[in-house]
């Protein structure tokens, strides 16, 4: 039984997208079979996995909208052991076709459903906000992973999506837990970076993943070749911090 894990954080930049793609790419070469849904209407972890956005016929809209079966929406990856179910342009008015609909929440939940035995690992990119895309994603999601940014306001808006989180386990999907916080963009010659890393170990002690993001360039050149970091340059500091967050999620549940 495949576990399925919601990418999220309302806030833009805080490297929701890197990290969907890339933990997704490495548990894909640590040989756990994974899916990546990109739910975001901006579609970078689609461009950013080397498919071309306008050439997308099926995708999360469709998904959503059960206009096609989760099966026909998936596009193989040249990443090993990685698939994905790519954004379609459509998928910014998905949220204002959604609005009259029985069930609303759970229209993403109940597309995967048959998916759930074929992979390891599914992950769901979340767009940077709290409408009814991401909330399909916490409905249809075991577990969410809270990217955060070692910067200033870094927790602002914090308590707002955990309250969001709070709110779809009341109501929506009781089953739902915090996978953890993962720091990320992490200087270690910046003293503030090192004060957002105690302040959110301080507040979170357990929930906050060992593995920390470091900023690298080579991190943030690999999607404008349309590759993962793995597949970009293995030996980067990034490739390895993933590599890292990938094998403590895996022991996690080992």
């Amino acid at each position: 039984m495949g576990k399925i894990i919601a990418i999220a954080n309302q806030k833009g930049g805080v490297g929701k997208t890197t990290t969907s793609v890339n933990l997704a790419a490495s548990l894909g070469v640590l040989e756990k079979k994974v899916l990546l849904i990109d739910a975001d209407p901006q579609a970078n972890a689609t461009s950013g996995l080397g498919i071309d956005v306008e050439q997308v016929e099926h995708g999360t809209y469709h998904l959503i909208e059960h206009t096609v079966s989760a099966k026909d929406a998936i596009v193989s990856t040249s990443s090993p052991n990685l698939d994905l179910i790519p954004a379609h342009i459509d998928l910014v008015a998905i949220e204002i076709e959604l609005v009259d609909k029985d069930k609303r929440e759970y229209m993403l939940k109940s597309a995967i459903s048959e998916l759930k035995d074929e992979y390891d690992y599914i992950l769901i990119d979340c767009a940077p906000s709290l409408g009814l895309l991401t909330l399909n994603a916490l409905t249809a999601a075991d577990s969410v992973m809270i990217p955060i940014q070692c910067e200033y306001f870094a927790l602002e808006g914090l308590g707002k999506l955990l309250n969001t989180v709070k709110s779809v386990q009341k109501i929506h999907n009781p089953e739902l837990d915090i996978e953890g916080l993962l720091l990320t963009m992490y200087d270690s010659r910046l003293r503030l970076s090192n004060q957002v890393v105690d302040e959110v170990k301080k507040h979170f002690d357990e929930m906050v993943f060992k593995t920390i993001i470091q900023r690298n360039v080579r991190l943030s050149e690999a999607p404008s070749y349309g590759e993962s970091i793995i597949s970009y340059d293995a030996g980067s500091k990034g490739a390895n911090n993933y590599l890292s967050l990938a094998q403590e999620l895996i022991e996690k549940y080992a």
